[in-house]
């Protein structure tokens, strides 16, 4: 392992190596250690490689960060996944400038291809927040990998989303995979890398830069089929990922806000310039080919390799407790909610968390008036 990725790393550390030019010289070479053994000339006449870096290259002496880097990969339990590798997740080597390697904690699987990001403002209301997660469940049931940054706000509530229905989630992280940021994120970093993965191209270590996190989003938009912004200002980085998914030929999606909330300004904007909007997780997966029939949900029992896949079950929703149930057998109709609560026998404050969590995984819609109705 370590002979394998020396060069990797190496490549990546040289000045003037930027990702364009490593794609180009991969193309070109196929693997780093071919790189360190051309001839300036040669290396010269690749695009983005002038004499200058062709002579960083030759003269490369950072041999002992690498060193240290390979230890820590080790140390860490970390998967290197180069570009060359099989298990490279394929979407990103459809963007121009992919990262060469990816440090990946948990699983990758192929899985993941059918996936949607959802990304937006670390400081949500309680309606972008509450939405994000019941979006992420809902696409989650259809057997989607969602994708976000592990940020504070809507990332948090979409990966919570979709561990809530055990989906599959990845993280994508502007800092080194051994970080928990922000650090309150610990127990749900350790969930994502149970469930999915969180994976990184920077390396082991390395600080959450505010440089970092732009590099980090364009990770997010190549990995996806589309991505949704659940709630945004005008200034929000997430609509940098938004902008980068349209570059890369993907779907974008928004959820509409209040005209009155800074929070929805962004997300409205889109809208108005042409993203689609989104109202639930059928408007996502119709737009992107992913669309489901019935009986054709995720089954968190199936695995290939270690991974949970989209498999048929006969269950298309998450499992529901005995008090789920009896709220479910009574809404056929729109139903009040004063009216649950003397049918099932529950207190109110029990009814009420229970229809809101329900709320949240896409099983009942609430109307005017306190009234219940399945979805």
């Amino acid at each position: 392992m370590a002979h394998e990725i020396k060069y990797w790393l190496a490549l990546g550390r040289v000045k003037g190596v930027g990702k364009l030019a490593y794609k180009a010289l991969i193309d070109e070479f196929k693997e780093p250690a071919l790189v360190f053994d051309t001839q300036i000339k040669r290396l010269e006449e690749i695009p983005g490689i002038g004499k200058k870096t062709a002579l960083n290259i030759k003269n490369f002496k950072e041999w002992d960060w690498v060193e240290k880097e390979i230890g820590l990969i080790k140390k860490q339990g970390v998967k290197f996944l180069t570009l060359t590798d099989t298990d490279y997740p394929n979407p990103l080597l459809s963007i121009p400038d992919p990262p060469p390697y990816l440090y990946v904690k948990g699983t990758i699987c192929k899985e993941d291809e059918r996936a949607i990001a959802i990304v937006g403002t670390r400081l949500p209301t309680l309606y972008g927040l509450s939405t994000a997660e019941k979006l992420a469940r809902e696409l989650s049931v259809y057997g989607i990998t969602i994708i976000s940054g592990m940020a504070r706000g809507i990332d948090s509530a979409a990966h919570r989303g979709a561990l809530a229905a055990k989906g599959r989630t990845i993280a994508v992280l502007g800092c080194g995979v051994d970080r928990v940021y922000p650090p309150e994120n610990k127990k749900l970093y350790e969930q994502i890398i149970s469930n999915g993965a969180v994976i990184s191209e920077f390396p082991i270590g390395a600080p959450p830069l505010p440089e970092n996190f732009p590099q980090r989003n364009r990770i997010i938009s190549g990995l996806v089929k589309g991505v949704l912004v659940a709630e945004a200002s005008l200034r929000s980085g997430s609509l940098i990922t938004a902008r980068l998914a349209l570059d890369y030929g993907r779907d974008v999606f928004a959820l509409p806000g209040s005209v009155t909330s800074s929070k929805s300004k962004g997300t409205n904007k889109l809208i108005k310039d042409g993203a689609k909007l989104v109202e639930d997780a059928s408007d996502i997966l119709v737009e992107t080919s992913m669309n489901m029939s019935v009986g054709q949900g995720f089954n968190p029992a199936a695995t290939i390799e270690g991974c949970p896949t989209a498999g048929t079950t006969n269950e298309i929703r998450p499992r529901l407790s005995s008090d789920e149930e009896k709220i479910m057998n009574l809404l056929e109709e729109p139903c009040l909610i004063d009216t649950i609560i003397q049918q099932t026998g529950l207190s109110a404050q029990k009814a009420s968390a229970l229809l809101l969590d329900m709320e949240l995984k896409g099983l009942v819609q609430q109307q005017a008036g306190k009234q219940f109705l399945r979805r």
